[in-house]
């Protein structure tokens, strides 16, 4: 990797998580200037615009979660565990990097819904691959016999979405970690009741 990609890399691992904390409105040139210590033209020399930076720590911060769920899947054997692993990285998100001031996918598509089309669509398409992802998951827990032929696949998977996100935005939101923390439950059972044999 040259200097030039060294420093465009270094930009966005340092950005990436002020624009999930700050938002794309919220995240000011100074506050990117001041996070990388480097000059105004050096970060506009590495990347078009702001809007170039907050797309690339948008791709940084959904490969680091992926990475997060991946690591713990990769030593699960069950399908169930398979799902759990969102569970778990989502529940010890206080001491995620990337899940300290919430999912990236919930407050990059809550704040960009009608004014950055183009973060909008990365969010679409951040949800619309962990459904699949999930989806994937619930299918070959039916193939293995692990799960309930008669679970509507998409259905769960939506629904797992909804728990997790839901729970993250409201205690987000609140300052109380309490809803998410009870979502979590709700869905553990859920898997344990409604989708396991």
């Amino acid at each position: 990797m040259g200097k030039a990609e060294r420093t465009k890399e270094f930009i966005i691992q340092k950005t990436a998580p002020l624009f999930n904390k700050k938002g794309y409105a919220g995240t000011s040139l100074t506050d990117m200037t001041d996070a990388t210590g480097l000059t105004k033209g050096s970060v506009y020399g590495n990347f078009e615009d702001k809007d170039d930076v907050a797309l690339a720590a948008f791709d940084y911060n959904m490969n680091k979660l992926i990475g997060q769920v991946r690591e713990i899947q990769a030593s699960e054997r069950s399908a169930a565990g398979k799902l759990k692993a969102f569970i778990s990285v989502y529940r010890n998100g206080a001491e995620s990097p990337v899940l300290q001031d919430g999912c990236p996918i919930i407050n990059t598509g809550t704040e960009a819904d009608d004014t950055h089309p183009q973060l909008k669509e990365k969010a679409n398409e951040a949800l619309a691959r962990w459904h699949k992802s999930i989806s994937a998951i619930i299918q070959q827990g039916k193939m293995h016999g692990e799960f309930r032929e008669n679970v509507n696949t998409v259905e769960f998977a939506s629904l797992m979405i909804s728990l997790i996100e839901g729970g993250s935005a409201l205690s987000k939101m609140s300052g109380d970690g309490n809803y998410l923390t009870k979502s979590l439950d709700h869905l553990e059972m859920l898997i344990s009741t409604q989708l396991m044999k």
